[in-house]
């Protein structure tokens, strides 16, 4: 027969409210940006210079304001971060990243791209659109070339479609855009995948940019420490017209006959 409980036995089966507040980790938190960046910033002032900010500047073409830090100095700021941040999300990373980059110094801008490239495992495509946004004003080799070759080829790598953007790239106005799709390349050239690699620098081998030049030389010279007979049949075949400076960059580690016979060519 159903006997209807007592109060004492009622209250007896709820659920006791905790006699203290319960603590929360601080990793769960959702991120406050602002404070965030504002803690960032402040370690990187307090940080110890390496060298004079005008011979820093000089030295990476920067645009903006040097402080003279060290990479390993601003990659240790990040690292301290990420292992206090472990549990962020897209959505807050990529605003961090973005308050960062618009800083007015140069390690800001540098901490908001090795920002991405920390968390790279969770950066979606707002993150693409977020990088992408920034290619045309990382100006200087120091930026582009730290943008280029670290979180855009991360996330070029991870999606194919992406490639095509990159390839569009090659067609831009703005130099440090086209130069940002070479370095773009580094994942694959590093896995030895030169397919890719090979149908975007063929876009830019004549190109009269002395940066682009460069870089086109740098990551065919990288294509020669993976595939050597590849590359030099692709310099061999290219060789009228192309610059003296992609031959001498892309010759580096080449036998000396062989950086000879593209100069004659050329």
């Amino acid at each position: 027969m159903y006997k209807r409980p007592t109060r004492l036995e009622s209250m007896s089966h709820r659920p006791m409210a905790p006699l203290w507040p319960v603590a929360v980790p601080l990793e769960s938190m959702p991120l406050d940006v602002r404070a965030a960046r504002n803690q960032l910033v402040e370690k990187l002032r307090n940080a110890p210079k390496a060298s004079a900010p005008a011979d820093l500047r000089s030295y990476v073409g920067s645009p903006v304001p040097v402080l003279g830090l060290t990479v390993p100095t601003v990659r240790a700021i990040v690292a301290a971060f990420a292992k206090e941040h472990r549990t962020l999300g897209a959505g807050e990373v990529n605003a961090l990243a973005d308050a960062l980059w618009s800083g007015p110094v140069f390690e800001e801008k540098s901490l908001a791209i090795l920002l991405l490239g920390r968390y790279e495992k969770i950066i979606d495509d707002d993150s693409w659109r977020l990088a992408d946004g920034w290619v045309d004003t990382a100006t200087g080799w120091g930026l582009s070339d730290g943008l280029a070759s670290g979180p855009i080829a991360g996330m070029v790598y991870a999606k194919a479609s992406r490639f095509r953007d990159i390839l569009r790239w090659t067609r831009a106005k703005n130099i440090w855009r086209r130069r940002a799709s070479t370095y773009a390349l580094h994942r694959f050239v590093r896995a030895g995948e030169l397919d890719r690699p090979f149908q975007l620098l063929e876009k830019l081998l004549y190109d009269e940019e002395f940066w682009v030049q460069r870089a086109v030389g740098t990551w065919l010279r990288e294509c020669w420490k993976k595939d050597r007979r590849r590359t030099e049949a692709f310099l061999r075949k290219h060789a009228r017209g192309l610059p003296r400076i992609v031959i001498s960059v892309a010759t580096e580690r080449a036998p000396k006959t062989f950086r000879e016979e593209l100069r004659r060519k050329h």
